[in-house]
């Protein structure tokens, strides 16, 4: 596939598998590394689906695999928790308020299975389908999944598990 033909192809889904990478790794240049990981790896693909909906599909799956991989090799490293530490600070010069932090760190409160479904259901905006086949589970599991990860963010916004900003940072209980 010609690289204009690929790049047409993927121009509607480029600011969604960049919000998707960025909840993945919660850190605004991890996620753009993970985004141009993503690109050279689908534009040298030796097979690329042909149809809108699976090319989509594969291009998520390719994110998700890619932070899958680069997370285990931080596990094995023993660097998961510095890079956890460090991804919830303010970017410079970016005016966010206390409430996107808040939720920020609610959504890292989250399982990782709820972490993810929460991220291409309600973030990449895919279907309950869409997304069953991407993570290899039935549509019902996603449904459930969504629903208890909905409710788990809900409880913790309006708990004390996550603590305001201006009184403590970085604090959840799994």
């Amino acid at each position: 596939m010609s690289s204009d033909r690929f790049e047409q192809r993927f121009d509607p889904v480029r600011e969604r598998l960049m919000r998707y990478a960025f909840a993945l790794t919660r850190d605004r240049d991890e996620a753009r590394d993970l985004f141009q990981e993503t690109v050279v790896r689908a534009m040298s693909a030796t097979e690329i689906p042909v149809p809108e909906p699976a090319f989509r599909a594969w291009l998520f799956k390719i994110v998700r695999n890619l932070w899958i991989d680069r997370t285990r090799t931080h596990a094995r490293r023993s660097h998961l928790n510095e890079r956890f530490a460090g991804s919830h600070g303010p970017e410079a010069g970016e005016a966010t308020t206390e409430r996107h932090y808040e939720v920020r760190e609610a959504f890292s409160c989250l399982t990782i299975e709820h972490q993810e479904v929460l991220a291409l259901v309600d973030i990449a905006g895919f279907s309950y389908e869409e997304t069953g086949e991407l993570l290899s589970i039935p549509k019902g599991t996603v449904m459930s999944r969504v629903a208890r990860a909905r409710q788990a963010m809900f409880q913790l916004l309006s708990s004390e598990a996550v603590v305001p900003l201006s009184r403590q940072r970085g604090r959840c209980e799994r």
